[in-house]
């Protein structure tokens, strides 16, 4: 049985994708909040904008997926 994952190597290597995966996650969210004509965190939670925020979910879904299989 290989221990392969037990080694620090691995272990960095996993947290510094993580790392690396969620900055750009953050930076690619940040970019579509300031390309939208209004401010994301007023309309989703004043406002109660539903519609939005399925959007911004399926957005961050997307991005995430996107940047999942660049990493990887």
């Amino acid at each position: 049985m290989e221990t392969e994952w037990l080694k620090p190597a691995a272990l960095v290597g996993s947290l510094v994708y993580a790392l690396i995966g969620v900055l750009i996650f953050w930076v690619c969210f940040i970019v579509i909040d300031k390309i939208t004509p209004y401010d994301l965190w007023l309309e989703i939670v004043e406002k109660h904008n539903r519609a939005l925020a399925l959007i911004v979910a399926a957005m961050c879904l997307g991005i995430s997926i996107i940047v999942a299989a660049a990493i990887h």
